[in-house]
């Protein structure tokens, strides 16, 4: 991979990283918080892009501007301290594929070869072109315990009926100051449904720290008046008041407390589908 090679995949990198940190793409990879230092990344791959083929073309422009002198001086020298520096030249060619088995830039007439491992900058372009992942939905919520956390305090629950709340809220909620804080109030929470080896539905969210490759789910179990018929990883926004009964996750033990249903009813795929609350 030579330098022009480079700046081009540089350059093809950033405009990816640029793109998918002005699209909803970027959300399918790390927090929404992240999308100025996405920004900031792709500013700075294409900058290195256009500087290294800057430097490229002074480069070649020097060297091309310094070849009529060294011309000149090389006539001075005589037809036979020419023929005699050519032949010195072609030795050394010889010795040097030998034993290097390529050439370098290095003075002594020689260029080395790129290492062929630059290539793998190559692969982050494909995977974001031609890749988009969606987000992690009810296999691996199924597959990774509850990351469920006790909070430090709970917020004074907003206006209207139903409450408008956010699943990991009303799992820590639930699970670790037993309702007393809901009042008894109803509640509408969006998330997507995962089943369980025994047909038993969960609304899930995955939250997050940084990047999806972090993303652990928090469960919360259905119960009262469920859809007869459930598909994993359909989001639903069901509504429904806060009852005792809960559940140990099998993976890790963790609380998982359940919602009585009330109503529910589909709904599309929010614009963010991880959950950024649990750590803030």
């Amino acid at each position: 991979m030579n330098r022009q090679a480079q700046a081009a995949v540089l350059f093809l990198v950033g405009a990816a990283v640029l793109h998918a940190s002005v699209t909803d793409l970027y959300l399918r990879y790390v927090k929404a918080g992240l999308q100025p230092l996405l920004l900031a990344a792709g500013v700075v791959l294409i900058v290195t892009a256009l500087a290294t083929v800057w430097f490229e073309v002074r480069e070649h422009r020097t060297a091309s501007a310094a070849r009529p002198g060294e011309k000149r001086a090389g006539e001075r020298d005589g037809e036979e301290a020419h023929e005699q520096e050519d032949g010195h030249e072609h030795a050394d060619t010889d010795t040097d594929a030998d034993t290097d088995g390529h050439t370098d830039t290095d003075g002594h007439g020689h260029t080395h070869r790129e290492p062929r491992i630059a290539w793998l900058l190559v692969l982050p372009l494909l995977a974001l072109i031609l890749v988009a992942p969606p987000a992690l939905g009810s296999y691996s919520a199924m597959r990774t315990g509850t990351a469920l956390q006790a909070p430090f305090g709970y917020a004074k629950l907003p206006a209207g009926d139903p409450v408008p709340l956010g699943l990991v809220d009303y799992a820590s909620r639930a699970a670790y100051d037993h309702g007393r804080s809901l009042g008894g109030r109803r509640v509408r929470i969006t998330g997507f449904v995962a089943l369980d080896h025994a047909g038993t539905p969960y609304l899930v969210r995955m939250a997050l720290n940084c990047c999806a490759a972090d993303a652990q789910p928090v469960k919360i179990g259905l119960s009262g008046r469920i859809p007869p018929v459930l598909r994993p990883d359909t989001w639903l926004e069901v509504t429904g008041t806060y009852t005792a009964k809960r559940t140990r996750d099998p993976v890790n033990s963790g609380i998982i407390p359940f919602l009585d249903v009330s109503a529910a009813r589909p709904v599309p795929t929010p614009h963010d589908p991880y959950d950024e609350s649990w750590n803030n």
